[in-house]
């Protein structure tokens, strides 16, 4: 009876821990909606690294929050002032194992650091967008031309 008591007890965290996301998720997105991003947090790797996980606007920031975490706060957040999109591509070799591939990888350039983000095609032009709209006496962010390469 003890592996069946152990068995179940395991399933009961798991239960807990996944209604922990759930609740997490709806914390953070209550104030407004999420966009679908991929965060590149390690380039030790070439085309490894990238984690999963959600992004809320707010007026100037970018906040990115870990798919997979019980963390409130952001891991990440994105000032748009000094913010600039300096490459646009799609997803290659093993990038393709971990996001779809009508997703678009974008490299920006801001006073912390270089950082990649990936989103979907269709969530770009919002970004850009919102990278765009700065308040009035802000200088208007650099913005990458598209990646025209042939389709394979």
């Amino acid at each position: 009876m003890e592996v069946v008591e152990g068995i179940v007890l395991g399933l009961a965290v798991l239960l807990v821990l996944f209604g922990a996301l759930f609740v997490r998720r709806a914390l953070v997105t209550r104030s407004g909606g999420i966009i679908r991003l991929s965060v590149r947090v390690s380039t030790m790797l070439n085309q490894r690294g990238w984690s999963p996980g959600f992004g809320r606007f707010t007026d100037d920031q970018l906040c990115w929050y870990r798919m997979f975490s019980l963390a409130l706060r952001p891991k990440r957040v994105l000032n748009r002032t000094g913010l600039a999109v300096e490459r646009r591509r799609m997803p290659e070799g093993q990038e393709l194992l971990s996001m779809p591939d009508d997703w678009v990888i974008l490299r920006c350039t801001s006073h912390q650091a270089p950082v990649e983000i990936a989103m979907a095609k269709s969530t770009v032009t919002g970004f850009l967008s919102w990278l765009e709209a700065a308040p009035p006496g802000a200088a208007s962010p650099r913005l990458a031309p598209h990646d025209h390469r042939p389709a394979a």
